[in-house]
């Protein structure tokens, strides 16, 4: 059995850079990914870089406008974009493991073969052992319990439909959601023809009601549909397509489908660890549980990122990475609980970004509130990118003054939202954000305009 000083599973953006912190501090490591084909993780190969890379040529798409054909050579050249894409990114990361010193790959997957010994079954059946072991195995895409749906050549995943080398004119997708959200987005701009499922009756239930409502028309502005409080009963493979039998509150319908995609959410990919027997429990959420360091309930062994069971952005991920850099090379200083406000964003088109407490949740904590708000075309910035669609909203302390939550529906909100973040977390009024001087045009100097819509 060869022994490591640390075993990180997993070689996403959190495995990694933790391997990579280790090894440049001299201890022995050694990185387990199940396939080559994913080191960098998801977010590298079948999440946020491609997808957002079919965000930005959708949108190119859009602009162009065109025929039903031309759209589907946008299309198909917007997938080998992203592939060429991919396959450079995991090249380069590939390629910076294995030039890493006291860094070694191992390919097969992983699992827990007794206290402080990791099995590892690739090419060959293998055993490692080490005093510190961290898994970052992040999520996998949940799949609902419908008659067919396994046994649908239509039916995709997140990950399959990227795959995908020709534009489906019908796209029904399970789930509306932000996963969800998103892909109708992209396939909506590319020229698809988009019908949205959602089980709950309350859309973007999580998110401030007025940019949720906003949201919504801007959906049925671009003809996407929407079904709420829908579910999907049956899924039959008929006549070169998918029939989908759909229970709606009116009663069954019937939808065809030449793409069924899969969007109600991930889960921990804890399959196959055999976490139980070195006393690793889990959380209520289901996934590994673990304190504010990071530390599963198993001596020796943490956790980060998707497979805590958490809120699954790869922000999120590298910054668990920075906590067991602080805790276990670092200071000591930076837990989960001191790492500020959440920004994060869906990349709808324009895109939804948030950070902070949502007008509904402020007031339900007591606190007396002012509210901004002020409709994207305002922004001259916004005018100039031809997206003019959305709504700018801040909550603020009535008493102190302060930022308590800001919710951005526009253009380049992506961008935007992270100086709100930096203003909340200092603890700054409104005013900084209100008097600072911006470049211009751009989107950030809408900050000067919105609190002038200032309400009570």
């Amino acid at each position: 059995m060869k022994k490591y000083d640390v075993i990180v599973i997993g070689s996403g953006k959190g495995g990694r850079t933790v391997a990579i912190d280790f090894a440049k501090a001299g201890k022995e490591v050694l990185l387990v990914e199940k396939q080559r084909e994913m080191i960098g993780g998801i977010s590298i190969n079948e999440g946020g870089i491609p997808t957002k890379t079919l965000v930005h040529r959708a949108q190119h798409a859009v602009q162009q406008g065109g025929i039903f054909l031309e759209q589907v050579n946008q299309y198909t050249a917007a997938i080998q974009e992203k592939d060429i894409l991919v396959a450079s990114l995991r090249e380069k990361y590939c390629k910076m493991l294995e030039e890493t010193e006291h860094l070694t790959i191992c390919i097969g997957t992983a699992s827990f073969a007794g206290e402080q010994v990791v099995r590892v079954q690739g090419e060959q059946d293998e055993l490692f052992q080490a005093e510190k072991i961290f898994i970052n195995t992040g999520a996998v895409p949940v799949m609902p319990e419908v008659q067919g749906i396994q046994e649908s050549r239509y039916v995709y995943t997140s990950s399959s439909i990227l795959r995908l080398k020709e534009l489906p004119k019908r796209i029904v997708i399970l789930g509306a959601g932000y996963l969800g959200l998103e892909f109708a987005s992209i396939y909506n701009n590319f020229g698809s023809s988009i019908t949205l499922l959602e089980q709950q009756d309350d859309f973007l239930q999580n998110e401030d009601r007025e940019i949720a409502q906003a949201v919504k028309e801007s959906l049925q502005e671009r003809e996407i549909t929407l079904m709420l409080s829908s579910t999907v009963k049956k899924v039959e493979d008929v006549r070169g397509c998918a029939l989908l039998t759909i229970q709606t509150p009116a009663g069954e319908e019937l939808l065809y489908a030449d793409a069924v995609l899969i969007a109600v959410g991930r889960k921990p990919n804890i399959e196959g660890l055999n976490l139980r027997s070195v006393g690793v429990e889990l959380s209520g959420t289901g996934g590994i549980r673990v304190n504010e360091y990071l530390q599963t309930t198993a001596p020796g062994i943490w956790a980060l990122g998707d497979v805590t069971g958490g809120e699954q952005f790869i922000s999120l991920t590298l910054d668990d990475a920075r906590i067991i850099h602080s805790q276990l090379l670092g200071n000591k200083k930076r837990t989960r609980n001191n790492r500020g406000q959440l920004p994060y964003c869906v990349f709808t088109d324009p895109a939804f970004a948030r950070v902070g407490l949502t007008e509904q949740e402020a007031r339900g904590r007591g606190f007396s509130v002012k509210v901004a708000r002020m409709s994207a075309q305002e922004s001259p910035r916004s005018r100039l990118l031809g997206n003019h669609r959305g709504l700018l909203k801040a909550v603020v302390d009535a008493h102190t003054n302060k930022l308590l939550g800001v919710h951005l529906f526009c253009a380049m909100s992506y961008e935007t939202i992270n100086f709100a973040k930096m203003a909340i977390d200092a603890g700054l009024p409104y005013t900084e954000l209100q008097e600072t001087i911006y470049t211009h045009p751009s989107m950030t100097e809408a900050f000067n305009h919105l609190f002038d819509y200032m309400e009570n």
